[in-house]
């Protein structure tokens, strides 16, 4: 079949290439090139242990708060609160005990295959070299936040995940260059990273390219034609298609309105400050008071993370960098007040933290794939083969049902 997909970043690209390992004929197009959205900026953490969701009854408690500091963590604009409203009545009411739960066993299935799944498209883009495998670790800097994550710890257990707890001088032979004083800490040995995200998406973008497909460049309209076949349209005329794969992102709800179709997705704007890696750091950290990690890169070290809901149009909070910037010297006083440079971009963020993939209701051959959240990066190879196979019309990978967007 002729395959078309909306969107370049690491999950629509990693869709083109399972469907080319199909045999298929397949298009991308995006009005930028490849990784040029949230696949260059994001933390580059394969975070296969995230099986928490945003939502839990802790956060029930910080909604308020969110409001009055647009410094910390997780914050909302005041000027986008009425916008965001009915997103946030949907994810406290994904917050009850009963529902985290079942959440995060859908977050346990899909993420279980993940890094599998990318091993085949890496090995043919010769892009193994940039992903290693150091774990995580989860850095707390009191006894008070480590008590507090307990219960996502017995989350991650319940779920499988490996959890290792660490005594202080584990903590600071891994991490040489921390501050004085006391620290908590645990480990997910099996997590990855790469050491450069916007390459990686690239090298497998150039994969797919070299073995038969095409990449274009071009704003995309959606519609229903008069024999009520989904139809997509750009600058240059439409484009014809047998199968068509959304995968763009927090621009993806306004593609599937083109259809009839619709979903409660919205944007988490998330920031990165790049620094010169001065304290040579071997292996990523999660500062889990500041909701931000801190990432060894090729070219320096990654401070990528906190959650701000703005929308797409708002401009960045430079505090947001500069925040980040001084926590991770105050914790790693070795490294350089320099900032090499920033970054803010969009994460498409479901209220119940699961993607969307699979077929429209409206359309048999249309299916989405958008609405990864924080997880982008670490589900774009599985969503690919999820994709793959629902268009092959085999069972999927993962069991797919909690991930439709028939849930809404």
């Amino acid at each position: 079949m002729r395959c078309l997909i909306v969107g370049a970043g690491i999950v629509g690209i990693c869709s083109a290439l399972h469907l080319q390992r199909e045999g298929h004929e397949v298009v991308v197009i995006d009005r930028n090139g490849p990784a040029e959205g949230a696949s260059q900026g994001n933390a580059g953490i394969f975070a296969i242990g995230h099986v928490v969701p945003m939502g839990t009854p802790a956060i029930l408690k910080r909604v308020p708060a969110m409001l009055l500091d647009s410094t910390s963590p997780l914050t909302i604009r005041r000027s986008y609160l009425a916008r965001i409203a009915p997103w946030l009545i949907r994810m406290l009411a994904a917050s009850t005990p009963r529902r985290v739960e079942a959440i995060s066993q859908a977050l346990g299935a899909i993420l279980a295959p993940a890094l599998e799944s990318y091993r085949p498209l890496l090995k043919s883009a010769g892009a193994t070299d940039i992903v290693q495998r150091r774990g995580w670790l989860i850095l707390y800097e009191s006894e008070a936040s480590r008590r507090a994550a307990e219960p996502d710890v017995v989350l991650r257990r319940r779920r499988g995940i490996r959890v290792e707890e660490l005594d202080e001088g584990t903590i600071r032979q891994l991490v040489p260059g921390l501050r004085p004083g006391p620290v908590w800490g645990v480990m997910l040995p099996d997590c990855e990273h790469t050491l450069d995200p916007y390459r990686l998406t690239v090298a497998l973008a150039e994969d797919f390219v070299a073995q038969g497909g095409t990449i274009q460049r071009g704003d995309v309209r959606t519609g229903v034609g008069p024999n009520g076949r989904a139809e997509v349209t750009t600058d240059a005329g439409p484009l014809a298609f047998d199968t068509l794969v959304i995968a763009a992102g927090s621009w993806s709800r306004k593609l599937m309105r083109g259809f009839g179709d619709d979903a409660p997705l919205d944007t988490e704007r998330g920031y990165h400050v790049m620094m010169e890696n001065s304290i040579d750091l071997r292996l990523p950290l999660l500062f889990a008071d500041h909701k931000f990690s801190v990432t060894p890169m090729a070219d320096g070290i990654r401070l990528g993370g906190t959650v701000e809901f703005a929308g797409l149009e708002a401009p960045p909070n430079p505090q947001r960098w500069d925040i980040m910037a001084q926590r991770s010297r105050a914790v790693l006083p070795g490294l350089k007040p320099e900032m090499r440079s920033t970054w803010m971009g969009f994460r498409p963020s479901m209220p119940d933290s699961l993607p969307v993939i699979g077929p429209s209701p409206r359309h048999a051959n249309v299916y989405y794939a958008f609405g990864h959240g924080h997880l982008g990066l670490t589900l774009g190879a599985v969503t690919g083969r999820m994709i793959a196979d629902l268009v092959a019309g085999r069972p999927p990978a993962v069991e797919p049902t909690p991930y439709r967007i028939t849930r809404f």
